[in-house]
């Protein structure tokens, strides 16, 4: 018997974000890394914002929403809210639910540039570097993301070179595959 084609409208959605990502997706090592360190970081947030007045984007949010636009590559944050608009992947991450709203790119932009204009920046690499030499969530001497290319399992594979091929000649691959590195080293 053939399938019914016709989409209905739900009024309740009962879609557990958590249930969705895969159990061993390279995210959930990195979302533990990060979410470990920017809990270490939580007076110094509390420090920075005011006690009154309107209530901003979450501190945490915006340091893993940025994250997720340096590992994908993301060029611009009008593009990195249309993906956490439907991407349940970076919905998860940056710890949004499935129905809410995500941020205007202008507003995103200006707190984020907020934020580290200050020495968070600093702090919060320094936290998660941190997180590394204590054996956190990710153990000390074993690689992050396995012997499997940097980005492999990340959704960009089609982005790196194949073995034994170059893509320096063009300016890219270079760039991309060391950016890889230095967020896999991190991790280590």
């Amino acid at each position: 018997m053939r399938g019914s084609d016709q989409v209905t409208g739900s009024l309740f959605s009962y879609v557990d974000l958590e249930e969705r990502i895969p159990v061993r997706h390279p995210l959930r090592k990195i979302r533990a890394v990060v979410n470990d360190a920017l809990r270490s970081l939580d007076a110094e947030f509390d420090r920075l914002y005011a006690g009154e007045g309107r209530p901003s984007i979450a501190p945490e949010r915006l340091i893993r929403a940025s994250l997720l636009q340096i590992l994908y590559s993301t060029r611009s944050e009008r593009q990195l809210m249309e993906q956490m608009d439907y991407n349940l992947l970076f919905r998860w991450f940056v710890g949004l639910g499935i129905d809410d709203v995500v941020w205007v790119p202008t507003v995103f932009t200006k707190n984020r540039d907020r934020l580290l204009t200050t020495d968070m920046s600093r702090k919060i690499m320094a936290a998660i570097l941190a997180h590394r030499t204590r054996g956190g969530t990710a153990a000390v001497g074993r690689p992050f993301l396995g012997r499997r290319h940097p980005g492999e399992g990340l959704g960009v594979d089609e982005e790196f070179p194949a073995e034994g091929k170059s893509d320096v000649g063009r300016g890219r691959g270079s760039r991309r595959s060391a950016r890889w590195q230095r967020a896999a080293h991190i991790f280590l």
